[in-house]
């Protein structure tokens, strides 16, 4: 994913092996009302599956003013098209459409592509909306986590 963007107060880079760490802390600090709420938080489990599942070659780092604001991860589907996940901004990030942002870059080059995405989201999160605002539906649900798809968008008719 290249740092594409119109607003010069943000931009994306790539991740690095040296970003797992502050990466993992993000994760903790914004899935921990969420997590508590299910009665699922777990201070080292929030920390160590993002440290098992870090993947620099599929991470972008969310720079604001050239500091750490967030991250995305966007891998291929065991089912073709695209899995969002990993999409995580500092709480003072949020609600300022920066997430909106980011999210349409994302799904920019998902459509480019042509290619679907799929994404789980935690029961109750305020990040369910913001998904079904840009396309994306329940394909089903459990007591912790809503699974969400995107469909590819349709091929122009002739």
């Amino acid at each position: 994913m290249r740092a594409v963007n119109s607003d010069p107060g943000w931009s994306l880079r790539p991740a690095t092996a040296a970003d797992v760490e502050p990466l993992a802390e993000l994760r903790a600090q914004v899935m921990r009302a969420d997590l508590e709420r299910l009665g699922r938080y777990d201070d080292h489990r929030v920390r160590q599956r993002l440290r098992d599942n870090f993947s620099p070659r599929h991470t972008t780092v969310v720079l604001v003013d050239h500091a750490l604001a967030g991250c995305v991860t966007v891998r291929p589907d065991e089912r073709g098209g695209r899995y969002l996940e990993y999409f995580y901004l500092r709480p003072q990030h949020q609600g300022r459409g920066l997430g909106t942002a980011v999210l349409r870059h994302v799904l920019a080059e998902a459509d480019a592509a042509g290619e679907p995405v799929r994404l789980q989201a935690l029961q109750g999160s305020a990040s369910r909306r913001l998904y079904e605002r840009h396309g994306f539906t329940a394909e089903r649900e459990d007591p912790i986590d809503v699974f969400m798809h995107r469909p590819a968008p349709s091929a122009p008719t002739p």
